[in-house]
């Protein structure tokens, strides 16, 4: 059962949620909060979904893992939302496709399984919040799936480095490999087109740590065409 700091805190973070007082009295009631912390496995592909979890605070990446090692990012849950997948495991009866960690220290509320589908047909409130989310992560996916069949890599690389420079600032503190694991590819290629990005004056590279130069030079190579 959440207190009452917990229950303003949560209310704060999913205000359509909150707004709906039957549907907060019954989240109230059987809520957990939980802390966890980065870097901590949080599920792996083809485990059973027990609990759903809104999270509050902090942010999980959802990716999927090839055979081969290799690694792309599906989505992240950042505060105000949660699993989708989650969600859509529990509702359909069937494992989890993905994986998921924790990315910076996390708080969530956890809503057993049973109650994510009974208040299907109990809040329409429950239902309209899960399916918006259904909608915009599935736009998510389609995206990523357009970036990975159609652009080049080095087009997708300047434009995640562009856009990592005019949200985050100039200066990446980020490994080649944690790279690659965003964009699917391989390290040896963030490598080899970071080093050629380098040679252009693009940025500057050092251990653990990237310089970036003009976002909009960054952008440039992601406008270009075949």
């Amino acid at each position: 059962m959440l207190q009452t700091d917990q229950s303003k805190g949560f209310a704060a973070r999913f205000p359509a949620i909150a707004a709906d007082a039957s549907l907060m009295r019954a989240l109230t009631g059987i809520a957990l909060s939980v802390d966890l912390e980065c870097g901590q496995n949080i599920c792996h592909e083809g485990d059973l979904c027990s609990h759903l979890a809104l999270v509050t605070r902090g942010s999980a990446r959802v990716f999927k893992l090839a055979e081969s090692g290799r690694e792309i990012t599906l989505y992240r849950v950042e505060p105000g939302e949660c699993c989708i997948l989650t969600a859509s495991c529990m509702l359909s009866g069937r494992t989890f496709p993905a994986s998921a960690t924790v990315e910076s220290d996390l708080n969530a509320i956890l809503i057993p399984g049973s109650q994510v589908i009974r208040w299907m047909s109990d809040f329409e409130t429950w239902r309209r919040f899960l399916w918006d989310l259904l909608a915009g992560r599935l736009g998510d996916v389609i995206s990523l799936v357009e970036e990975v069949a159609f652009r080049r890599m080095d087009q997708r690389l300047g434009e995640y480095l562009a856009s990592y420079a005019l949200n985050q600032g100039p200066v990446l503190q980020t490994t080649h490999q944690q790279i690659a694991a965003e964009l699917g590819t391989s390290r040896e290629v963030v490598s080899r087109m970071l080093k050629d990005f380098e040679q252009r004056r693009l940025l500057r590279l050092s251990r653990g740590r990237i310089e970036l130069g003009n976002p909009e030079a960054l952008r440039n190579i992601g406008a270009q065409c075949d």
